[in-house]
């Protein structure tokens, strides 16, 4: 199976934040940051796969700082990390005050997609290659995620089994 290159699926998206898009706080409303995140994520998905992908878990989402109106924000995304049919994508989230030029990690957030095949089943993908400090220490890190991603999954199965879905 082929490699590809982390900088291969990379996406870099930015915007501003207007005032339909803040929260009470006057600040970017956090549903509205989650579903950039998806969108800059499946991006970086469907590149390095070259197949439709699906979003089987956002592992995390990071709110280090909070972004207002003043700032525009950047989404940077791109595939750390391979298993079989699965990849974990990496959303860097960072505010730049348009008035002073200042500019901060404003959030982090790591989801992972499944690529799918022609019949909607799992289909094999490239592995992945680090090759900046950054990406190397996700890559490096990445197999404790999955595990612990996978215990996740197991305890909401388990959950899920025991509610109910009647009122």
């Amino acid at each position: 199976m082929e490699t590809k290159y982390c900088r291969e699926s990379r996406v870099i998206r930015t915007s501003r934040v207007f005032p339909n898009d803040v929260n009470n706080h006057n600040t970017l409303f956090g549903g509205r940051l989650m579903s950039d995140v998806d969108q800059v994520a499946s991006i970086s998905a469907a590149r390095h796969s070259r197949r439709e992908c699906v979003t089987a878990s956002t592992d995390s989402v990071d709110f280090l700082h909070p972004i207002r109106t003043t700032d525009a924000v950047c989404f940077e995304s791109y595939v750390t990390w391979t298993g079989t049919s699965s990849m974990e994508v990496f959303v860097k989230i960072i505010a730049e005050d348009l008035k002073c030029g200042d500019r901060k990690i404003a959030a982090t957030a790591l989801l992972t997609f499944v690529a799918l095949d022609e019949q909607k089943r799992p289909a094999r993908i490239p592995q992945v290659i680090p090759e900046t400090v950054e990406e190397r220490k996700l890559y490096e890190t990445a197999p404790e995620r999955a595990r612990i991603r996978k215990e996740r999954k197991q305890k909401s199965k388990e959950l899920a089994a025991f509610l109910t879905a009647n009122h």
